[in-house]
């Protein structure tokens, strides 16, 4: 079930993101990590949002987080390739989706994250948060937020692993070491991708290769001061084909080609300290995070791109409780960032940002959030978001949500600094500008072992930048006038059938349309997803399978007449199991594509058709 499955507060996650509450022994229950300043309860949070708990990713034999998020309603995951996948939330563009991993931005300076290999073993959550969140993560996430949370150890001494071949192979290693004043975990990955030809004749196999290693930690040399850590280093070379722009058919628009590769180095890195005063009541935290990550195309010279940013959080419990647990919160944050890029080596960014967040829970059932932020901008116009959200629990247990809000998304340096391929910059360009509104119900059933969310949502997208021709062969950016629309239902729900069977499904319907009327790309109109996971072996293992259907996605062939063309609906059916052979070793198994289906995101790009893997896991 993927639907606000309850999450233990455990010491690890404690120490991270809300040692305050556990370190006197309160149980935050079921919580939203990434819902504001402060770690949330799900029961009390207005917006829309989706988590995916370690147990689900496992028990459904997902390995990657680009497949983990294809299951949630609200997202659209593209991939030209097993190389390249986009997200997109609510029909908003790739780049106005903020993918952070452990609360730091996997992406530096201007760019949005591109998904491929991420592994999902030492993946304690992912949390997708929908709609504007820029009032607590600034530009970029204008449509949401993917926060990937890792591990951090429960107490005592673990260790898992990881080996799995099939289209390759993978190996993964985790260690943590975690005591009543701290804890530190590692954790280390190889992964090889043989991939398959994505021109779809059957040539050379575009493989990918990536390696990571992880290293964080915590420590509590007096009660109520922590000191944290993390570390994050990624490396990554894969393969690709031609495009062939002269072409006439999807067939002939990507070219086999043998040994194209490019590469990819990621480094993100965090420390803070976290202080609380008058027993909890008052909790104040200064951190540093650092992003900093080389892209290079066909073996040539990198691509440098760096974010920086120190922050600093007050949060203060206006009710007389600790933080963690009071009614009454309000918490002011303040913000100074810095990004650049190699590709623009004289024009770095800076902002300074205020923000300010009121939290408020009443005993009618009516819980409210409310957060507004300025950010002074160095090289293009300041920009002031707000947000609001509110939940109401009737005695039945139906739950009422809603949530408004604004986000920005900055200039990329490209479009503001551009000199190249016959594009000139526009230094004059404005951030764009999302609003939104939601509304939904949350609807428990068969006496709580079930729940199910609809919710309905409008966004609108205002000084959408886009290039223009300024003549034969040249082109520059402005921004766009008009609005751009995004309307939909996202239904999201899981019902325990019975003691052994878990059933989950999600549904998506989207209206994207750019301002003169005309389709957004790659955004399907329908997504379904219907999967099922049973307990069998007498407990000793799991079984899951998961049908994906998609439905009413354009995109424009880059070649012949450049027409925007809608795409072949397709369904795909995964299947997944476990076996524990003892308390120490677990069997693992996966079909992707089970009946092979041509599952195509994007024209002229063959997907990846049916494919084996079996593995074992270790835990000691």
């Amino acid at each position: 079930m993927t639907t606000r499955k309850a999450f233990p507060a455990s010491v690890a996650v404690a120490a991270l993101f809300a040692h305050a509450a556990n370190a006197q022994g309160f149980d935050l229950g079921e919580i939203v990590v990434s819902g504001g300043f402060n770690p949330i309860e799900a029961e009390t949070y207005g917006r829309s949002a989706s988590v995916i708990t370690a147990e689900e990713i496992e028990a459904q034999g997902i390995t990657t987080v680009q497949d983990a998020l294809r299951a949630l309603p609200g997202l659209s995951v593209v991939s030209q390739g097993n190389s390249f996948t986009e997200v997109r939330i609510r029909g908003a563009e790739a780049n106005h989706t903020l993918i952070l991993i452990d609360g730091i931005e996997a992406s530096g300076g201007d760019g949005n994250y591109i998904l491929s290999g991420l592994e999902t073993l030492g993946v304690e959550r992912i949390e997708v948060l929908r709609g504007p969140q820029s009032v607590f993560y600034g530009s970029n996430a204008s449509a949401g937020v993917i926060n990937i949370i890792t591990d951090k150890g429960e107490q005592g001494q673990q260790a898992r692993a990881r080996l799995q071949y099939g289209a390759g192979h993978a190996a993964s290693l985790a260690l943590s070491s975690r005591g009543p004043r701290g804890g530190l975990s590692f954790s280390l990955s190889d992964t090889y991708d043989e991939g398959w030809d994505f021109s779809g004749s059957d040539g050379e196999k575009d493989s990918t290769e990536r390696r990571t290693v992880r290293l964080s930690g915590d420590v509590s040399p007096a009660e109520g001061l922590t000191f944290g850590f993390t570390y994050r280093r990624s490396e990554e070379r894969y393969e690709f084909d031609n495009a062939d722009g002269t072409a006439t058919s999807p067939s002939g628009y990507v070219v086999d080609a043998t040994a194209p590769f490019s590469e990819r180095d990621e480094t993100t890195a965090g420390l803070y300290a976290e202080v609380e005063a008058m027993g909890g009541r008052l909790v104040q935290r200064l951190s540093w995070n650092l992003t900093d990550n080389d892209q290079s195309f066909f073996g040539g010279p990198p691509t440098r791109t760096r974010t920086e940013a120190l922050k600093y959080r007050l949060s203060y419990a206006l009710d007389g409780q600790a933080v963690a647990v009071s009614d009454q919160t309000l918490t002011a944050f303040a913000e100074r960032s810095e990004d650049s890029s190699s590709s623009n080596p004289a024009f770095d960014r800076e902002s300074t940002s205020m923000a300010l967040e009121y939290r408020g829970s009443f005993d009618n059932g009516l819980d409210l959030q409310a957060g507004l932020r300025h950010d002074d901008n160095s090289v293009f116009d300041d920009a002031t978001t707000w947000v609001l959200g509110a939940s109401y629990t009737l005695d039945n247990g139906v739950r009422l949500h809603a949530s408004a809000g604004t986000g920005v998304v900055n200039p990329s340096y490209f479009e503001l600094y551009a000199a190249a391929f016959g594009y000139t910059g526009n230094p004059n360009l404005s951030p764009e500008r999302n609003r939104s509104w939601d509304v939904g119900v949350e609807v428990p059933f068969a006496q709580g072992r079930g729940v199910v969310d609809v919710t309905y949502f409008d966004e609108t997208l205002e000084d959408e930048i886009t290039d223009v021709s300024t003549g034969p062969g040249t082109f520059s950016f402005v921004n766009q006038t008009g609005e751009s629309t995004r309307r939909g239902v996202e239904l999201e729900g899981s019902w325990a059938a019975t003691e052994a069977l878990d059933l989950r499904f999600a549904y998506t319907w989207l209206q994207a349309e750019n301002p003169d009327g005309s389709v957004e790309l790659r955004r399907p109109e329908h997504e379904v997803l219907l999967g099922a996971t049973m307990a069998t072996f007498n407990g000793r293992g799991h079984v899951s399978a998961d049908v994906r259907h998609v439905a009413g996605n354009y995109d424009t062939q880059f070649f012949g007449g450049f027409r925007t063309l809608e795409l072949p609906a397709y369904t795909t059916v995964n299947l997944a199991a476990r076996y524990a052979i003892d308390d120490t070793l677990t069997l693992t198994g996966r079909v992707e594509n089970l009946f092979d289906a041509d599952a195509v995101d994007s024209w002229g790009y063959a997907s990846r058709p049916r494919t084996i893997y079996v593995g074992l896991d270790a835990t000691w």
